[in-house]
């Protein structure tokens, strides 16, 4: 399979980009997306050229490192990561663009690098809880109900990976956030910080510059994990609650 590659190429947060195009030749449709920009980068180096910086780390699709717009879709035409996305998904003669991901609390570092470090600092501002940690408790010791530990367990599986900022037409952050928030405000362990939580979490999500929600959908329909569109609406309801208890 043979591709036409139209990249982003930034050589610092600085610096102005552009779109480079490249022929890549050779690609295997059992190749990943980032296979073949390994593939790129190795005629590239050969070739005495910069190749193109992107980040990722498992690619197992877990870990969400490795997060670019292919052909303005967050992590490209089918929902994965893009570590899981393969070649057998384009066309001989394709001409794909890759992108970073485009929001203002995004910065770019370096061609599709990405600084996501406010993600960092909202989970840092509330994602924890004060529960005493030491041997594992009995497994009977705290009753969870079934329904509660699946909306626990669905809004665990949230990776981070920025896909629901990307595909945001505002660049807001609110379904990761609020899958945070839901993630342990539905669990007797998260209850001590139940209201501080919403509370920090949203002001550090807004302080670092994320646009706002309009429940347009579309940070649901990019979320490789299948965080509901729905936690919003569960994060917004304990986020009233917390103003009506005056915390």
């Amino acid at each position: 399979m043979n591709l036409t590659l139209r990249i982003w190429r930034q050589s610092g947060p600085d610096e102005p980009g552009r779109m480079t195009t490249y022929d890549v030749t050779g690609i295997s449709a059992d190749m990943s997306f980032l296979e073949m920009l390994d593939h790129l980068n190795e005629e590239l180096i050969l070739a005495g050229d910069e190749p193109v910086a992107f980040d990722h780390d498992c690619r197992e699709g877990i870990c969400g490192a490795c997060g670019m717009v292919i052909n303005g879709r967050a992590h490209g035409p089918e929902r994965t990561t893009t570590c899981q996305l393969h070649m057998r998904h384009f066309a001989d003669g394709d001409t794909v663009d890759v992108e970073p991901w485009r929001a203002s609390a995004f910065p770019v570092v370096k061609d599709l690098v990405v600084d996501r470090s406010a993600f960092d600092r909202i989970i840092g501002s509330g994602g924890w809880i004060t529960a005493p940690t030491g041997a594992a408790p009995e497994a009977h010791a705290t009753a969870v109900p079934k329904p509660v530990a699946d909306t626990a367990f669905e809004h665990a599986e949230c990776i981070g990976c920025g896909a629901c900022v990307a595909a945001c037409p505002n660049g807001s952050a609110m379904l990761f956030t609020a899958a945070k928030v839901v993630h342990l405000n539905v669990l007797p362990q998260g209850a001590p910080e139940r209201e501080s939580r919403v509370l920090d979490m949203l002001g550090t999500m807004d302080a670092e510059g994320f646009g706002g929600c309009t429940n347009t959908g579309e940070c649901a329909t990019a979320c490789p994990k299948g965080i509901p569109l729905p936690s919003i609406a569960a994060m917004n309801r304990e986020y009233l609650r917390a103003l009506a208890k005056g915390r």
